[in-house]
C-alpha cells in the first residue's frame, strides 16, 4: 500500500495530519503497537520538521509486509551539517517555531531512536530528504 501526502511549511494546525492517518491504519491492518508507536515517533517528528523549517514538502509511504518504508523531501534551506544535527539538542528552530514548542533539537535524534534503517541527505538552500524504515517482524 502507497500513501502520499503533501505538506506546507509554517502549517502547524495540520502537522502530525500523516502520522495520525498512517497510525489508524497501522492499527487497521493489526501492526503490533510497540512497531505503531516507533513509526508513528519517527514519522511525526519528520513531519513537523518539513512544517517548522521547509517551504514545502511531500511524504510517501510504502507499507510493505515486511517493513514500513517512509521518503520525506522538502523545499527548503537544507541541513549544512547532517553530524551535528543529529546530535541531541542541536536546533536551527527560529524563535518563533520554539515559542510554539516545537524545535528542542530532538527531531532527527528521536527520528533515529525509532527506525531501523535512516538517511539523510540534504543540499543547503535546496532541501532535505529523509528515509526511514522500521521493520514490522523484529
Amino acid at each position: 500500500m502507497r500513501f502520499e501526502y503533501k505538506i506546507e511549511g509554517g502549517d502547524f494546525t495540520n502537522a502530525g495530519l500523516a502520522s495520525s492517518q498512517i497510525k489508524k491504519i497501522m492499527k487497521q491492518v493489526g501492526i503490533e503497537p510497540q512497531i505503531i508507536k516507533r513509526t508513528v515517533i519517527a514519522l511525526y517528528e519528520a513531519e513537523v520538521n518539513i512544517v517548522a523549517h521547509a517551504d514545502k514538502g511531500s511524504i510517501k509511504i510504502d507499507l510493505e509486509p515486511d517493513f514500513i518504508h517512509m521518503i520525506l523531501e522538502d523545499e527548503g534551506p537544507g541541513i549544512a551539517d547532517i553530524d551535528l544535527a543529529m546530535q541531541k539538542g542541536y536546533s536551527t528552530a527560529s524563535p518563533m517555531v520554539r515559542q510554539m514548542g516545537f524545535g528542542a533539537g530532538m527531531g532527527l535524534p528521536n527520528i533515529k531512536d525509532n527506525t531501523d534503517e535512516l538517511n539523510v541527505t540534504s543540499e543547503v538552500n535546496k532541501g532535505t530528504r529523509v528515509e526511514m524504515k522500521v521493520f514490522l517482524n523484529k
